[in-house]
């Protein structure tokens, strides 16, 4: 009886390091649990990022443990990349965002219309337009898809009334980056200095891959089974994350 529950125990010390392993190094599944990247993301959305893309920090780490300040078999992320981060402010919370902006950039918004290096993203009107939701809010917003200089393509979406028509003008300081959400009047992220603003490139996280599964979860929960076949979104399983 001791054999057997000292080989139980070291199964799952094996299953834990393996675990933990796989999720450093490899995949970390996260949840989306606001509407600020609608409509590409949605409030229950469960994601895949993968860890390995941009090189490895201590926030790849659980816990992020304070071991290196440095990030280690590194690569450059692309504009247009949807990354998970970790905030500046409490280098704890996660974050997910769309990143505009690299080092050196200037980023502004004049005229409701984004520049970058004051060049105008351009922006092609959707016919499809969409009920963002904001919290318990919903409006009614115009869609646009957004063409970064790099050719990255992704829709974007701006409340038909009330949208920030300009903004301060953003200098991206060397080593850090700057972030978007694509719903564009409903995101706390790098437009907000005190807290998110620029993001140093040790506090990336990871590179949004895949969605596993994604639920509604104002229709049900996974503990509501004779839901499922509503609740369930199966149309985003395993869909490519733009």
């Amino acid at each position: 009886m001791k054999k057997k529950i000292i080989e139980n125990i070291k199964i799952l010390i094996y299953a834990l390091v393996i675990a933990t392993l796989i999720r450093s190094f490899l995949f970390q599944p996260f949840y989306i649990p606001s509407s600020s990247m609608e409509p590409n993301l949605l409030i229950g959305d469960r994601l895949f990022v993968s860890k390995y893309t941009y090189g490895f920090s201590r926030h790849s780490f659980p816990f992020s443990p304070n071991i290196t300040n440095k990030r280690h078999l590194s690569k450059k992320p692309k504009r247009g990349d949807v990354i998970v981060f970790k905030t500046p402010a409490d280098n704890r919370t996660d974050y997910i965002k769309r990143l505009i902006g690299l080092p050196g950039d200037s980023i502004q918004f004049i005229n409701g219309s984004l520049y970058i290096n004051n060049e105008l993203v351009k922006r092609t009107l959707l016919t499809n337009e969409k009920k963002i939701t904001c919290g318990e809010n919903v409006f009614e917003t115009n869609s646009f898809e957004e063409t970064l200089s790099n050719g990255k393509k992704y829709i974007a979406v701006y409340r038909k009334e009330g949208t920030m028509m300009n903004s301060d003008l953003y200098l991206v300081p060397l080593n850090h980056y700057f972030f978007l959400g694509d719903n564009r009047d409903c995101s706390k992220d790098s437009r907000f200095l005190s807290s998110v603003g620029y993001v140093k490139f040790t506090n990336i996280v990871g590179k949004a891959r895949v969605i596993f599964f994604s639920n509604d979860r104002n229709i049900g929960s996974l503990l509501t089974p004779f839901k499922w076949h509503s609740s369930i979104r199966f149309k985003r399983t395993l869909k490519k994350i733009n």
